[in-house]
């Protein structure tokens, strides 16, 4: 599953609910008619009815939520779709989230790093977040000058991280 959407708060008192959006590509993930799986998952599923834009956020309105009440229940409850319904990006510089996941993260000397276990898309660029062994994460920016490398069939990250980095 990939999380789309994270529910925010109702807006106003019909069941219409704020919702920022944690996709590149909101026009195709969000449309009238669409049911999305909920995590957590007993929230779910929920129908779309209606969807507009507001201040950089989506109003969705959903089949299952009549009332604020109901509404006020789902904040923070994410939006997902199946992974498996999204085509591959066709810039071969471009990944999808959950295509990551998992990757082994190698420096380009060949020393292992660690794991990806999420990928935090900020204003400037993407972060690799990467579990290491009995150590903190490390936050890798996500281009090209530290992220040289990118096999996704070999499940493996080569970084050229600048000295420090990952001490930090």
């Amino acid at each position: 599953m990939l999380s789309v959407g994270r529910i925010i708060r109702p807006h106003g008192v019909h069941g219409e609910l704020v919702v920022e959006i944690r996709t590149d590509e909101p026009d195709s993930r969000f449309a009238a008619g669409r049911v999305y799986t909920t995590d957590p998952a007993a929230a779910g599923p929920l129908t779309a009815t209606a969807i507009r834009g507001h201040q950089g956020r989506l109003l969705i309105t959903f089949d299952e939520v009549e009332g604020r009440t109901r509404a006020d229940e789902l904040r923070g409850v994410f939006l997902c779709v199946d992974s498996d319904t999204i085509d591959a990006p066709d810039d071969p510089d471009e990944f999808r989230d959950h295509d990551l996941w998992g990757l082994d993260v190698v420096t380009v000397d060949g020393e292992r790093v660690g794991e990806i276990t999420r990928i935090e898309h900020g204003p400037a660029h993407d972060m690799l977040v990467v579990k290491r062994a009995g150590r903190t994460p490390a936050y890798i920016p996500f281009i090209k000058a530290m992220v040289p490398e990118v096999d996704v069939p070999g499940r493996r990250v080569v970084v050229d991280p600048p000295e420090g980095l990952l001490d930090l």
